[in-house]
């Protein structure tokens, strides 16, 4: 039995499923996990119809899920079962060759930087934020500092390494792009100046495009430095739509409103272009469809693409028990989304870097 492509109706509708619902595993899958962190997470890697997508596996709700996976065959092939009906092949890539290099100081490039989707490389700069220690005002949903309480990266990777391992990951696994974001160090260039190091460093090494993602900076002037970094592409995450929904969520990111947002968006698109801006949305959180929809269709007036995902509970995160959204709303949002993009032209495929272009963590492409 073949699964049909996310091009058709039914072949979108199943990622979506899986990645709502997860996909229960066993113990020797191999293949690119990742678990903990400061973006979604708790996923692993599978190939499906021919696309790559980070699907839940670490979270409770997948250890309940219909979705099965039998054990993978020495190819990494596995076959997806749904209530114990097979439905096809799918793979669970191998881990990419810079896996197994490290540092002349020691360090693996794994724990400076991680294949994401197919032939995306990111890192998290700065694995720490000053708003992270003290759950008045983090981000309820956030692990940024798990992966390094378990020693699975460092706390800060230099310009030398960054550009390191992503000249070594384009050589030697074909990477094509990469990601920089960064815990929220200061409230003042929020990340900013970092950034614009660590692209330089990059750029003068190999020809990577780059994503750079950080709050919106006090000085938009930033975002011309990081253009002239060598950064393609910015995100800037409101994570939520509603102000609300955003201030029970993240308390001390809400402190840069919707609107400081709204304002940074139009200060930046004129730097690095229309749709070259993201933002991403964790669906799930509290806002309704209709919130979300009605924030995305000012994004996209303004030239920013809304890159929605279904929000993951990350196990030891205030929110680990927080149900993720149903398959149902999330194609109330991405379907009606995906016209909208349709409509005014702007596709995850022209995006240069970043997580929209990735998409592997979203059906959202699937809809354009």
């Amino acid at each position: 039995m073949t699964i049909p492509t996310l091009g058709t109706l039914s072949g979108r509708k199943l990622v979506t499923d899986l990645q709502s619902f997860g996909l229960q595993i066993g113990e020797q899958t191999g293949g690119i996990a990742r678990k903990g962190g400061a973006g979604p997470s708790d996923h692993k890697t599978i190939t499906i119809a021919g696309q790559t997508v980070m699907v839940p596996v670490y979270t409770s709700g997948a250890r309940h899920s219909p979705f099965q996976a039998s054990p993978p065959d020495q190819r990494g092939a596995s076959t997806l079962l749904r209530d114990g009906q097979a439905l096809g092949t799918i793979h669970f890539p191998a881990a990419p060759r810079f896996y197994g290099l490290s540092t002349a100081d020691g360090i693996p490039y794994w724990k400076i930087a991680l294949l994401h989707g197919r032939d995306t490389l990111a890192t998290t700069v700065h694995q720490t934020c000053i708003r992270y220690a003290d759950r008045r005002t983090s981000c309820q949903f956030c692990a940024i500092g798990q992966s390094l309480e378990a020693d699975r990266t460092i706390a800060y990777k230099t310009p030398a390494q960054l550009a390191e391992v992503a000249k070594a990951a384009v050589e030697l696994d074909g990477v094509r792009d990469m990601v920089l974001t960064t815990g929220t160090p200061n409230v003042v260039d929020r990340g900013a100046a970092v950034l614009a190091e660590s692209a330089r460093a990059i750029r003068a090494a190999v020809d990577l495009p780059l994503q750079v993602q950080c709050e919106p900076p006090r000085d938009h002037g930033w975002f011309q430095r990081l253009r002239d970094a060598g950064a393609d592409s910015l995100g800037m995450h409101l994570e939520a739509a509603t102000q609300a929904v955003r201030e029970k969520i993240m308390p001390g990111k809400a402190t840069v409103s919707v609107d400081r947002y709204m304002d940074a968006f139009a200060s930046a698109v004129p730097v690095f272009g229309r749709g070259q801006v993201n933002t991403y949305i964790l669906a799930g959180l509290g806002d309704s469809a209709a919130d979300i929809l009605a924030l995305a269709e000012r994004l996209i007036a303004l030239g920013v693409y809304p890159f929605v995902v279904p929000f993951v509970p990350i196990s030891g995160t205030p929110l680990e028990n927080h149900a993720p959204p149903s398959a149902d709303f999330m194609k109330s949002v991405l379907a009606p989304l995906g016209r909208m993009l349709r409509e005014a032209n702007m596709k995850s495929t022209d995006i240069r870097a970043g997580c929209g272009r990735c998409g592997a963590c979203s059906s959202l492409s699937a809809y354009e």
